[in-house]
């Protein structure tokens, strides 16, 4: 079937429906990382204090353990998908303005409680967004879809942030998180509005919803491939992620510096990076675009590499994290499109988290070394080591067959148009 054009694809309800879905995602995520421990430190709560929160954020690797739940049991309400959605967002509008009851200095348990509970209830939506996602999207929206999705995301975490700290000086931190609580609205009427997917018939059972998903991946053929190749997909990025601020301030850039480079125009550009994939995508085939996109984001480093030899120099520093956000976003457009192709639908939700887990874990694994291998590299050899491991993702994608590891399942046609006279929240 010749590939849509982007025109027909930008037609799509569901294109644009993600936006918001995806901001509703990434709002709750800094509200109990960067911006809680912001209102912590403006309270005076010590530094360790400070440090031990960002264990809330366990739920957020775990989510594959209670992600079964949800591919097997259905909500008397909205679906299997559109059902749990709504359910997580309308308790995280509670949760979230229920942290500006309490305050961290005088209750830093309660506080710590509230965020674990605000931080499940964030996983739990991304588990069934994630599982939404793979089973609405047909496979020549899924570029351009999760662009939209991961651009929602973003501005999400930037109200989250940016917005968040200006509305702190003006409201106080505890009608802040009122105002945040209040916001997640946008994912409301997103789900409301939101078609179902297709009926797929769900695990049998609760044994059935744990067991099946990793039965049915594991016994398909280049399984062990594919996921090697999820974990050296983005391998260079993980060395290279954590080190990249010391090797910053190591050159003799400012904070102010560092934030208004790397971190708001690094966040622009990878929201640039992620359009610009979706829309490529739409025309590249899934192989292209995983090739072309990994040796982009492989290649990048090198910019830090040429900043590493040039020393401290303001262009030269927005020009590689431009090049590098830029190409991350490229790369994670392609990734999230593949690993949906990968995904049963009876069992989405379990198999996209369980993926996704396995590479986020093996590569932070990896990634914590990353401090001893500059350290013992040197920067420009680091960097150069850094774009070196995309290489051997991009020779194992050219050994892999067009289509390894696919589940066997029909793609399902698109979900039909609503009649005009339908209410929008029905199936």
């Amino acid at each position: 079937m010749p590939n849509p054009s982007l025109l027909t694809v930008l037609k799509s309800r569901r294109i644009w429906l993600l936006m918001a879905v995806g901001f509703a995602s990434g709002l709750p995520l800094w509200l109990t990382g960067v911006t809680l421990s912001a209102w912590m430190k403006n309270e005076g709560v010590n530094l360790k204090t400070i440090g031990i929160f960002s264990l809330v954020a366990l739920p957020y690797t775990f989510k594959v353990l209670w992600a079964p739940l949800m591919d097997r049991y259905t909500l008397p309400f909205l679906g299997r998908r559109r059902g749990w959605m709504l359910l997580t967002q309308v308790l995280l509008m509670g949760a979230i303005s229920a942290m500006g009851l309490v305050n961290p200095k005088d209750a830093p348990i309660a506080m710590a409680c509230m965020a674990v509970v605000v931080t499940f209830l964030s996983a739990s939506q991304d588990i069934v967004a994630d599982a939404w996602r793979t089973d609405i999207l047909t496979m020549e929206e899924r570029g351009l879809g999760n662009s939209m999705y991961v651009t929602g995301y973003r501005m999400g975490m930037l109200v989250a942030g940016g917005l968040a700290f200006v509305l702190s000086d003006i409201l106080g931190w505890s009608k802040t998180y009122y105002v945040m609580g209040l916001l997640m609205i946008v994912g409301v009427v997103a789900t409301l509005l939101a078609p179902e997917p297709q009926s797929v018939r769900p695990p049998r059972n609760l044994l059935d919803a744990v067991v099946k998903p990793f039965v049915d991946y594991f016994r398909r053929e280049y399984a062990l491939g594919v996921l090697a190749f999820l974990v050296l997909y983005k391998l260079g990025d993980a060395i290279a992620a954590s080190m990249v601020t010391p090797f910053y301030i190591e050159l003799g850039f400012s904070n102010t510096e560092i934030g208004a480079l790397s971190k708001t125009l690094g966040m622009l550009a990878t929201i640039g990076g992620g359009l610009l994939g979706g829309v490529l995508m739409v025309k590249l085939s899934m192989r292209r675009a995983l090739f072309i996109f990994g040796a982009a984001q492989g290649l990048t480093n090198l910019g830090f590499l040429a900043l590493s030899l040039v020393g401290k120099n303001d262009l030269m520093l927005a020009t590689a994290i431009t090049l590098d956000n830029v190409c991350t976003g490229l790369g994670v457009m392609a990734f999230a499109a593949f690993l949906m192709s990968l995904c049963h639908k009876s069992f989405s939700a379990t198999q996209y988290a369980l993926l996704s887990t396995m590479g986020t874990i093996a590569n932070r694994l990896i990634g914590s070394v990353s401090g001893y291998l500059a350290t013992w590299l040197g920067w420009p050899t680091f960097f150069a080591f850094t774009a070196a491991a995309a290489i051997p993702a991009l020779v194992l994608l050219t050994f892999l067959p067009e289509h390894a590891a696919r589940p066997v399942e029909d793609e399902p046609p698109a979900p039909q148009a609503m009649p005009p006279s339908a209410p929008a929240a029905s199936v």
